[in-house]
């Protein structure tokens, strides 16, 4: 059984239904697994993959991106791509390959480092190497929520509760990406379907608003930020709420844009 951790607000029930209740959003069980998992409602991409509903089996290789930097200083920066880093993790676990898992979870090591959190997490960089030298894929997707639960734990011990926040925000926008990749590559409305999410992302900008407000002077924590209203846009379908192909590419694009801002070199503007 995945480590659960956390206990999210009563309030946030009335819009976690509602999310549910929209046509190919998250079903009431894969939300309930997102309420028991974080302090956030936000679902985990591990959850985001398994909403994902394709005949046969998505090419989860074709999602694989380029190796990002690991000589980022800023911790907004740190933070949004480590939540990206552990949707990879479990790309690279959909697509059993071992070598990109250890690769994987080195990086995601290395940034978890940067931000300060415990032993523990780091402890656990070993473990996913055995896994992947094993073959053990389902054991794999438990250490990489177990591992992104042990970053949070740490963060909220030292009072960092504004970067779970961007952690979160940043797994969720690179398991929208690869969502919505997939679905481009063979598509079909079942699919396309899992990507309305509309009051998730307005959750998600309210959360925003809740950080420090040093945070949100950050020039990168603004950019999200100011992203966000488009991406809502874009995750709101009219209809019976399912995207057509050309939304599906238009959203895509936008959030690889998103991506593209998150992930930039240290040394470029």
């Amino acid at each position: 059984m995945l480590l659960r951790v956390g206990i999210a607000a009563v309030f946030l029930l009335s819009a976690l239904w509602a999310i549910a209740a929209q046509p190919g959003a998250l079903t009431p069980e894969q939300l309930g697994k997102a309420l028991k998992s974080d302090t956030l409602t936000i679902p985990t991409p591990g959850e985001l993959f398994a909403a994902l509903n394709k005949p046969g089996t998505p090419n989860w290789a074709g999602q694989y991106r380029p190796p990002m930097p690991m000589t980022y200083s800023n911790r907004a920066q740190i933070a949004l791509n480590l939540g990206g880093l552990v949707a990879d993790g479990f790309i690279a676990v959909e697509a059993q390959d071992g070598q990109q898992v250890k690769n994987i979870g080195t990086d995601i090591i290395k940034l978890a480092k940067a931000l300060g959190v415990s032993d523990n997490v780091l402890s656990r960089g070993k473990s996913i190497n055995e896994f992947a030298e094993n073959n053990e894929w389902s054991v794999l997707r438990e250490e990489l929520e177990a591992t992104q639960n042990e970053v949070k734990i740490s963060m909220q011990s030292n009072r960092d509760q504004d970067f779970v926040i961007l952690v979160s925000l940043g797994g969720w926008i690179r398991g929208t990406q690869v969502v919505s990749g997939s679905v481009l590559e063979d598509y079909n409305e079942a699919s396309a379907r899992v990507l309305r999410q509309p009051a998730l992302v307005s959750y998600m900008q309210a959360k925003i608003k809740e950080i420090s407000p040093e945070l949100q002077r950050d020039s990168l924590v603004r950019r999200v930020s100011d992203h966000l209203p488009e991406i809502q846009r874009l995750v709101t379908f009219s209809g019976n709420g399912t995207p057509t192909a050309d939304e599906v590419r238009k959203l895509n694009e936008a959030i690889s844009k998103l991506i593209a801002e998150i992930q930039r070199k240290p040394d470029t503007k």
